[in-house]
């Protein structure tokens, strides 16, 4: 299964695809959990994301803090690390094992399991007949997931079969036990999809509470400039040209868009260039003076300086960690929330940077 067409990045008109477009596996970490009761497994794994179908028997994912959530045959659980949960039949189930950082298995006094639950090609558990059985992958760096998507999302979602529908259930049961070259790959991919048509069907529920400009999309004045804060990015924008072509004052917009959104429009559109310039820093071997005119930047240094206000790391640090895959011991790749509104603010008004 060859990958789909990579974009420029801007999907036109949509904001919300331009944030699902972002997971991109490289190596996930795909299993598939056989289980008869009772069972119970404590992940402690940190990973970013990781995504549950439940594909026979029921199972809880209870989580340290928070509403715990039932999985029946057909639905689906993501949870959003780095915050650990506990996997079983039983929210009253004692853990039998205990999953750490890079998919290290022990037993819960901190014995390794050495394989002893191992059951066949990327099966573990019991039983590959066992009652209980869940697709489970993992995304184990955080630049294969942007930061804005992360940030979108609760610690733990799910989706009933009364809300979604998984054509890909067959396929992944198929893909997952095979050993055959390329195989890594295509599960990389299978669980990219999973995951975009999980979150595309979750926010498209009332209760999902997605980003604030998701909804904002609808106000005639803030959507308009969303739009055109994706579709084109690089363009010189500022307050004033934004808001003629929204018909506002700076003001107006300011106000409307702040009040909408959570942050001003010249913030919204740093995150957006620094998130497209640190795809192309993972994904390319562009120059740094070639992302910076991608992206909105006036040179490699304008690009350079507000990356670091931002992220904490120069451009070329970021690109050596994510090929590295640094990112998983404790380095967060793509995620400007954490950093102070005024640094970020700083960063990006105009291509000079």
């Amino acid at each position: 299964m060859d990958a789909p067409p990579r974009s420029n990045g801007l999907t036109r008109g949509d904001p919300l695809a331009g944030l699902l477009e972002g997971p991109r596996a490289r190596g996930a970490f795909m299993i598939r959990a056989c289980f008869d009761p009772p069972w119970a497994i404590r992940v402690e794994d940190r990973a970013p994301l990781t995504v549950m179908l439940m594909v026979r028997g029921e199972s809880w994912i209870v989580p340290d803090t928070g509403e715990r959530v039932r999985l029946r045959p057909g639905e689906l659980a993501i949870a959003r690390g780095p915050d650990p949960y506990t996997c079983a039949d039983d929210p009253g189930t004692a853990p039998q094992a205990l999953i750490l950082p890079g998919a290290e298995c022990h037993y819960p006094d901190g014995r390794p399991l050495n394989g002893s639950m191992d059951i066949g090609v990327r099966s573990w558990g019991s039983r590959t007949d066992g009652s209980t059985m869940m697709l489970i992958g993992t995304y184990l760096v955080q630049g294969e997931i942007h930061g804005r998507l992360l940030d979108a999302l609760p610690p733990l979602l799910s989706l009933t079969s009364g809300m979604w529908r998984c054509a890909l259930t067959p396929v992944l049961m198929d893909e997952i036990v095979r050993d055959e070259p390329g195989q890594e790959v295509v599960l990389d991919r299978l669980l990219d999809l999973l995951v975009i048509a999980g979150l595309r069907a979750w926010f498209a529920r009332p209760e999902a509470a997605p980003p604030a400009w998701y909804a904002a999309l609808a106000d005639p004045v803030v959507g308009r400039v969303l739009r055109l804060a994706h579709d084109d990015p690089a363009h010189p924008w500022t307050v004033a040209s934004l808001a003629a072509k929204a018909g506002v004052s700076r003001a107006a917009l300011a106000r409307r868009f702040t009040e909408l959104v959570g942050e001003p429009p010249m913030t919204y559109l740093t995150g957006r260039r620094l998130a497209l310039a640190e795809d192309r820093l993972r994904d390319t071997d562009d120059t740094l003076e070639s992302i910076a005119r991608q992206v909105g930047y006036g040179s490699a240094f304008a690009l350079s300086s507000a990356f670091k206000r931002v992220y904490g790391v120069s451009p070329q640090e970021h690109r050596t960690r994510a090929a590295q895959g640094g990112a998983s011991q404790g380095y967060r790749a793509g995620s400007a929330a954490e950093t102070a509104p005024t640094a970020r603010l700083n960063s990006g008004h105009s291509t000079s940077g």
